[in-house]
Parts: C-alpha cells; sequence; structure tokens
C-alpha cells in the first residue's frame, strides 16, 4: 500500500497528526506543525538499531522498558514537535498503555546516525530533547563512536558511560 502525502496549507496540530493514515514505508515527524517525511532506515541502520534495542532490553533496570520507534510529544501546541527516535526507555507501566508519550515520561532517546539524519540527530534532536527534559541521549554512529550525553543544568554534557537507576549500561 502507497501513501501520499499533499503539502498542508497550514501547520499542523496534534489533532491533526492524530489523523494521519499509519505509514510503514516512511519515517514520519512533526516539526513545529510542520510534517516531515522521509525514506526508511537502510538495512544497516536497523542492524545497528536492533543491537542497541537488546542490549537495553538485557541491561535495562526493572521498572524501565526499551521500546523502538515511539512517538514522542517534545513539543505542544499550538503547533507541536512529535519526534520518533529510534529507541526510547519508558516506565515499564506505560507499556500497552498508548501509542504515544509525552517527552517527560522519556529517560533516555537513542538515535541511530544515518547520512540524511545526522545535523538533524546531532543539533536539532539534541537541542529539543534537553529542552524537554529527556535525561539522556545517545548518538549510536554505525561508521565510529557512540556519543552518550547526559542532561545537566538544562543542556547536554558528554559522560563516560550511560547509567540509569545506579546501573551502568554498555551499548558495546
Amino acid at each position: 500500500m502507497s501513501i501520499s502525502y499533499s503539502a498542508p496549507s497550514r501547520l499542523l496540530e496534534l489533532a491533526d497528526w492524530e489523523s494521519l493514515p499509519d505509514d510503514e514505508l516512511h519515517h514520519v515527524e512533526l516539526v513545529e506543525g510542520v510534517l516531515r517525511v522521509s525514506p526508511r532506515p537502510q538495512f544497516r541502520h536497523q542492524d545497528v538499531l536492533g543491537r542497541v534495542y537488546r542490549a537495553l532490553c538485557t541491561r535495562l533496570p526493572p521498572r524501565w522498558t526499551a521500546l523502538i520507534e515511539v512517538e514522542i510529544v517534545v513539543e505542544g501546541d499550538p503547533f507541536p514537535t512529535v519526534r520518533v527516535p529510534d529507541v526510547v526507555a519508558v516506565p515499564s507501566g506505560l507499556v500497552g498503555r498508548r501509542a504515544r508519550c509525552e517527552a517527560s515520561e522519556v529517560r533516555l532517546a537513542v538515535e541511530v546516525l544515518s547520512p540524511g539524519t545526522r545535523r538533524t540527530d546531532r543539533i536539532m534532536k539534541a537541542d529539543e530533547y534537553a529542552s524537554a527534559g529527556i535525561e539522556h541521549y545517545v548518538l549510536v554512529d554505525p561508521e565510529g563512536a557512540t556519543a552518550v550525553v547526559a542532561l545537566h543544568e538544562g543542556r547536554y554534557v558528554e559522560v563516560d558511560a550511560l547509567e540509569l537507576d545506579g546501573v551502568r549500561i554498555d551499548l558495546d
């Protein structure tokens, strides 16, 4: 099934976002009311994403759960930003309750860098996630090093390791 998008004549609100059809062929996000549609990630990206997800599933403290491609409302009305990180860690009690999370419920966001998303992931999403209060952000570069940052005084600073609830989590 193919889904086509027409350019909206106005900025979208959260209700507009919710009324969009499900699209498994594209990566779709909403940025300050503007719909952003891009191709699904390549196999290499998916492979790295899967490895990160499996590592988190086995290493997260019990009260946290790793999920893939969950909608996160980073900014609300009137013109929201809804991002879809590759992997998130949320409280286990949220699983199955709804399809979307508020940024305040997300403890960790992970992005696997792709050629077309490097600038967005490193600059825009880092700023949005920090402003929204997401405590940890991990950038996984399939071609290089993994950067782990933690929120400190409203900004991300690089840290040596990811740590949740006193548990050090190695993603290698």
